[in-house]
């Protein structure tokens, strides 16, 4: 608890000398899977566990086996980080949708674009995971523009990805991200 009060004080302090603003917030408890995006920047990882440290909101993110070796893994680990192999061939959403109904209280973040590189399309395993899993899925956002990172609006999903993802889409239309050439305006 000390260690993570510490954090908080940091990341608060942190943000606002470099001028950035917290918005929005998540439920203080439940299950829920959150959208990081746009996602150009192995900085979008820094300010976003600084954001959920405002929050007062641990997150879980999965990331690629190769960021958990030391000195790092014992803290990405702490910080919510789930090792993934990507080598292997595995299906992510069975397996992020088991965790969920093992568990109680979870935020999952992530990224659709599932890479910092350009990509022509959002992955859309967010989506299948929150709604096999029966959670709502909630927009974060880093706009490295405006400096302001967050929680958007919470949705549903309805079973119909493609009108669930143009509710999506329009929020995310002005969220400019680190790289803004790497970042996708039109998610299909």
């Amino acid at each position: 608890p000390v260690i993570k009060t510490i954090f908080r004080l940091l990341s608060v302090l942190t943000l606002k000398l470099s001028g950035w603003k917290v918005q929005g917030h998540l439920p203080a408890t439940g299950k829920c899977v959150m959208i990081a995006a746009p996602h150009t920047s192995n900085w979008d990882l820094v300010y976003m566990l600084m954001v959920s440290f405002a929050l007062k909101r641990p997150i879980y993110w999965l990331g690629k086996e190769q960021i958990f070796k030391f000195p790092f893994k014992s803290f990405m680990k702490w910080a919510g980080g789930i090792p993934v192999d990507r080598s292997q061939s595995t299906n992510m959403v069975d397996y992020a949708v088991k965790v969920f109904q093992s568990v109680d209280n979870m935020v999952l973040t992530v990224p659709p674009e599932g890479t910092r590189s350009k990509v022509v399309y959002w992955r859309t395993g967010f989506y299948h995971i929150a709604h096999q899993a029966g959670v709502p899925i909630y927009l974060g956002f880093l706009d490295y523009k405006k400096k302001i990172g967050g929680i958007g609006p919470k949705v549903i999903t309805s079973g119909n990805i493609e009108e669930d993802m143009v509710e999506i889409k329009k929020f995310y239309q002005d969220v400019q991200g680190r790289h803004p050439s790497k970042h996708i305006k039109d998610i299909h």
